[in-house]
């Protein structure tokens, strides 16, 4: 009998993201164009004392870490973390590691001129949280750089796009449209000065395949392509359902706001 999966959603993404950490370290998803814009968007300082939230396999850490003075890498999943540490410390020497909680950082406030946080949030139980110790660990001017899926504006849509994600990642959360997240960083008191929206078309079986799905699984999101209504298809671009080539649109915000 399979143990079921934790009843507490950063319990269960812990559980998740360390079944799955290497391949999401050899991920080329994870280590794409974008990461160049990101980098445009937050200006950064040789001087500068980073902290990339949610490391993952430390892509966002490595990209950041030779323009900065250090970056702090941190990560809920310890498996993930380690996998990151393994990946990042090849290449560069000035990235330290933390296990920490989006929610509940453990640095002094006003500690860090950059903080990043890419492709994860939409896994945290409240993002109010998660913002308000972005805005708190922010030194005065500092910036914030945030890549994340985000939902179209229409709120049925929006369920459905979610439940598809969820679907293959039942540590999935929820995602926010960018009128919530500008909300939020309206809410700590953050200023957004650019919020853009970046699509990278995926291939669903490799997708679904990362987080280890099943055939039956698989099937369903099949089901869920074919059966999307229009907005949800015209948010997501998708084609060719219930072939090999299945595929969908990522859409992501690239967003920067300052404290």
């Amino acid at each position: 009998m399979s143990t079921p999966p934790p009843t507490d959603p950063k319990a269960h993404s812990q559980a998740r993201f360390s079944q799955f950490a290497q391949g999401y370290v050899e991920a080329a998803v994870f280590k794409s164009d974008e990461l160049n814009r990101l980098v445009e968007l937050a200006a950064p300082q040789p001087s500068w004392m980073a902290l990339d939230i949610a490391t993952g396999g430390g892509h966002t850490a490595l990209k950041f870490a030779p323009l900065v003075g250090h970056v702090v890498a941190v990560d809920y999943a310890p498996a993930m973390l380690e996998a990151a540490r393994g990946y990042v410390s090849k290449n560069v020497a000035n990235v330290s590691y933390s296990g920490a909680d989006a929610e509940n950082m453990p640095f002094v406030s006003e500690s860090f001129d950059l903080i990043t946080c890419r492709v994860a949030a939409h896994h945290f139980p409240d993002p109010f949280k998660f913002m308000g110790e972005v805005a708190r660990c922010l030194k005065p001017g500092g910036v914030f750089i945030l890549q994340d899926l985000i939902t179209p504006d229409d709120e049925r849509a929006a369920r459905y796009v979610d439940s598809f994600e969820r679907l293959r990642d039942p540590s999935h959360v929820r995602m926010l449209a960018i009128y919530e997240w500008e909300g939020l960083c309206l809410d700590t008191e953050l200023t957004v000065e650019a919020a853009e929206v970046y699509r990278k078309p995926a291939n669903m079986l490799d997708w679904a395949q990362r987080q280890g799905c099943d055939a039956a699984t698989i099937q369903h999101l099949h089901v869920l392509m074919a059966q999307a209504p229009a907005p949800v298809r015209d948010w997501l671009n998708i084609c060719c359902v219930g072939s090999d080539d299945a595929g969908f649109d990522h859409v992501y915000v690239l967003l920067r706001a300052v404290k």
